[in-house]
């Protein structure tokens, strides 16, 4: 095996890739799928409670209201506007303080407060909108809630869904560049008898597969990286980062290299990533769905790198945390590449009798 002619392939693959569909879909796909995923359901699931404030005398409400974290402000001059913009929903509250507010609450001559709710808002915004207001104003007033409120926390803090969401998106990233783009390519190859002229030339089938692997898995993971930082969740753990997207690329790529080399043409793909596919991205479910037994996760093959990029990127964790399972997962591999050189084998004893 020559490692100039690998680079020659990996280079010709690299000119001519821009023009296959195959490649600006792994370019563009983990992209549009977080926006759609966490711009439209991130903010769906979690959205974070929106007051308009019309202040018109210089409270020290709005001064306290902007140093509160959880709350989406928005400060208005007009309180027509501010009706305007809590009715059609823009808004789930509106809190409007008259001059001179803040002397007359400390004078105790309970002056009028106006706490507009829009119909559409969550209850729980609502709630949490009006308690925040009158706690506010009670320390305007300088006065003592009438109850302490003890707040305890039982069992683990739950994630939000936009949180939870992440493996499955970086999983997306990581099968869509390594499983599908060496696959199709392969497959697109040995439909048009490109790889058939291969038998009278240098280069040996198993360089064009070795090939198409590395493309794979330098543009794996190259939109894994992207895909984290679009989400937020490049980890303060670099190292640990590092090693772990080279072993779910890989792993991944070897999958992407057996559909290649086992299918006779693209549909042949389509079939086997249609029949398969849930299995490589089942175990992102069980981190949306936590309530779900979690032991049926590590069933399947790709949770040994799918938990091992969660726990790094997520949880902050480092390679001492995740080298079980990245051992296992490097025991995969080693699987893997056998399945690999006996289907190449395989297959160039086709291409030969052809």
């Amino acid at each position: 095996m020559s490692l100039s002619r690998i680079l020659l392939v990996l280079r010709k693959d690299l000119q001519l890739g821009p023009r296959s569909p195959i490649f600006l879909w792994v370019l563009l796909l983990p992209v549009l799928i977080t926006l759609m995923l966490q711009v439209t359901f991130g903010n769906l699931f979690d959205p974070n409670p929106r007051l308009g404030v019309v202040d018109q005398g210089a409270s020290d409400v709005t001064t306290a209201i902007q140093d509160l974290e959880g709350l989406e402000l928005t400060l208005l001059s007009d309180v027509a506007d501010l009706k305007d913009k809590v009715e059609s929903n823009d808004l789930d509250a509106g809190l409007v303080l008259q001059p001179g507010f803040d002397g007359a609450v400390r004078s105790g001559a309970n002056p009028s407060l106006e706490f507009y709710v829009g119909g559409q808002s969550l209850a729980s915004n609502r709630i949490i909108l009006a308690v925040t207001a009158v706690d506010l104003v009670r320390d305007v007033a300088g006065t003592a809630p009438p109850v302490e409120v003890e707040v305890v926390t039982l069992g683990e803090e739950g994630l939000p869904i936009s949180v939870r969401l992440v493996p499955f998106i970086v999983m997306y990233a990581l099968l869509v560049a390594a499983v599908f783009l060496p696959s199709f390519s392969l497959a697109d190859e040995r439909e048009n008898r490109t790889l058939s002229a291969l038998t009278v030339t240098p280069v040996t089938l198993a360089e064009v597969v070795t090939a198409k692997g590395i493309l794979g898995f330098l543009l794996a993971g190259a939109m894994a990286v992207v895909t984290l930082w679009l989400n937020s969740a490049l980890t303060a753990q670099p190292l640990a980062l590092i090693v772990v997207l080279i072993v779910a690329a890989a792993l991944l790529v070897e999958i992407g290299l057996i559909y290649g080399t086992a299918s006779k043409d693209i549909a042949g793909v389509f079939a086997l990533i249609k029949g398969t596919g849930f299995i490589l991205l089942a175990p992102t479910a069980f981190y949306i769905f936590t309530g779900w037994p979690q032991w049926i996760a590590k069933l399947f093959p790709t949770y040994w790198v799918i938990n091992p990029v969660y726990e790094v990127t997520i949880n902050d964790s480092g390679l001492s945390t995740v080298w079980g399972e990245l051992a296992i997962a490097a025991g995969v591999i080693v699987l893997l590449a056998f399945v690999v050189m006996v289907l190449t084998r395989r297959l160039r004893s086709k291409l030969a009798a052809t």
